[in-house]
């Protein structure tokens, strides 16, 4: 079955900046799976999945554009120190804090007595990414996974 909208995917990854160290990898833990056409992946690696089936294996490089943006400048804010719940903060720290907008990565900048300042670009934003890929396997998707616009079972969502 070749992977197309509504496909359910299972696949191993590595991404890595060209010419840089690996940043993260799925092979030495559980594979991602995702529900195709719904946003769950960045926009660059959906398309380089669409057509392909399991068992393939590839390589593929993908501009900030369709991966995480661009950086944009104005993104710093003050957040205070309650809302991190006691966290051991330090700068160069990711951590995900809820939002008005939902679940929100940031960078800590600067960690103050009461106020922590923080980046809420992307922590990949502006960044060209290549990602090595391994299709394990696809299916197709379920009404309810495409109502709920994720995958569930093994590798999704439990409700």
């Amino acid at each position: 079955m070749k992977i197309e909208e509504n496909s359910v995917v299972r696949f191993h990854y590595t991404v890595s900046e060209p010419g840089q160290g690996q940043i993260e990898s799925s092979r030495q833990i559980e594979p991602l799976s995702v529900l195709i056409g719904h946003g769950n992946i960045i926009a660059g690696l959906e398309s380089a999945m669409k057509g392909r089936e399991a068992g393939e294996t590839f390589e593929v490089t993908i501009s900030p554009a369709e991966a995480y943006g661009e950086r944009r400048e104005g993104m710093e804010q003050r957040v205070p120190r309650k809302h991190f719940k006691g966290a051991k903060l330090a700068p160069g720290m990711q951590v995900v804090l809820p939002t008005a907008q939902g679940q929100r990565a940031m960078t800590v900048k600067k960690v103050g007595i009461s106020v922590v300042d923080v980046d809420l670009n992307h922590p990949m934003a502006g960044k060209t990414l290549s990602f090595d890929v391994e299709i394990l396997d696809v299916r197709e998707a379920s009404p309810e996974e495409i109502s709920h616009k994720h995958v569930h079972g093994d590798g999704g969502h439990q409700h």
